[in-house]
């Protein structure tokens, strides 16, 4: 099983910029997909960007421009750089790791974009 560690959550302002990490307990270069799901209270986990092992990117349609996936492989760790921040991207940020016969979750980071 992966452990996943998120970090880089908080309050920013409307407009404002974060970045989220996720680090992993195992090589990423050995996670088929790694990436980011959002969820806000009462509704689903949703996409927001996935990177995989080969480096081949994917995005929520709604989200592209704005949020980059990348991943720095010698920390075993993936980014996401959040800019332009909107009040409806406040959910909480959780680090999915895939891998053949397994599945990861991060426990989570809270991002709140308010004024």
């Amino acid at each position: 099983q992966v452990q996943l560690v998120e970090s880089g959550g908080g309050l920013v302002q409307p407009g404002g910029s974060l970045r989220l990490s996720c680090a992993a307990s195992v090589s990423i270069l050995s996670i088929n997909v790694i990436g980011w799901y959002r969820q806000v209270p009462g509704k689903e986990r949703e996409l927001v960007a996935t990177i995989t092992s080969g480096g081949t990117t994917n995005y929520a349609d709604s989200l592209k421009g704005r949020f980059t996936i990348s991943r720095d492989n010698a920390k075993n760790t993936v980014y996401l750089q959040m800019n332009s921040l909107k009040p409806e991207d406040t959910a909480v940020y959780y680090c999915n790791a895939r891998r053949v016969i397994s599945a990861s979750w991060g426990r989570g980071t809270q991002v709140t974009v308010s004024s």
